[in-house]
């Protein structure tokens, strides 16, 4: 993989999980047990193994457990976690509220999913995102916007969200995208934030189906607001549940 010399304190790119149990969970169809160091530890090796900056928002971590498992490369973040949302959306909230109080030390990072999502390759050094700045680096599935799953995922989106239908029709034959996996320098991550909490603020709060509207969200704002900026599938993430463990030029491995 094409690497570039200049690379940056590992201070100032960070990769931010997100970690809230305690409340059920939708997606897995359970409720998460507090203190369980486990469901992230694979994320937290991939991190250090490839002497990156991990941040783990949470809240439920015991002292003990975060006094043993703070290190130069994971840092424990407590927040309170508002329930008007689903996990799944709240940490946008907890990743645009750290990163803007904190942006002038932040030169770029991502924002994955940590019980799925394993750090292969350091994307920070890499001749692709140095040479795209402007650029929104993203996961994507084997798949396009027009399936099943995702309709009915849209379900409260579609009479709530002015053209919403339309994107849908209009990106039907577009790959999906996942937002497992998102990243990019600082200015441009801040403004994507913005323009997905601003929707999930004002779209998603009162939502009552069975679906989170984490995806659809996501394929929205990126689709309908930074279409031109994106970059995504290899050599950002592995393929989605295939369990790649072959593809070693990837940044990501996405189950």
């Amino acid at each position: 993989m094409a690497k570039i010399s200049n690379q940056p304190s590992i201070k100032n790119q960070l990769i931010l999980g997100c970690h809230i149990t305690g409340v059920f969970d939708v997606n897995r169809r359970e409720t998460l047990p507090p203190d369980e160091y486990p469901l992230i530890e694979k994320w937290a090796t991939s991190i250090k193994k490839n002497n990156l900056k991990g941040i783990l928002f949470h809240n439920n971590f015991s002292e003990a457990s975060i006094k043993q498992h703070t290190s130069t490369n994971l840092e424990f973040v407590a927040i309170i976690y508002n329930e008007q949302f689903t996990p799944n959306v709240f940490r946008y909230f907890a990743y645009l509220e750290y990163v803007k109080k904190n942006q002038e030390s932040i030169d770029s990072f991502f924002v994955t999913d940590v019980s799925d999502v394993e750090v292969i390759n350091n994307p920070f050094i890499t001749t692709l995102f140095a040479e795209n700045p402007k650029s929104i680096f993203c996961g994507d599935e084997d798949k396009n916007l027009d399936d099943e799953w995702m309709h009915d995922h849209n379900t409260h989106f579609r009479d709530s969200v002015p053209g919403f239908e339309h994107f849908e029709t209009n990106f039907k034959d577009s790959i999906l995208l996942n937002c497992g996996i998102i990243g990019g320098k600082t200015d441009i991550m801040i403004n994507f934030l913005e323009a997905l909490c601003e929707f999930h603020h004002v779209y998603n709060n009162n939502n009552r189906t069975q679906y989170t509207g984490d995806m659809g969200g996501f394929n929205f704002i990126c689709r309908t607001k930074f279409n031109l900026n994106l970059i995504h599938g290899a050599p950002v993430n592995t393929m989605f549940k295939k369990y790649e463990n072959e593809n070693f030029n990837c940044w990501f491995r996405h189950k």
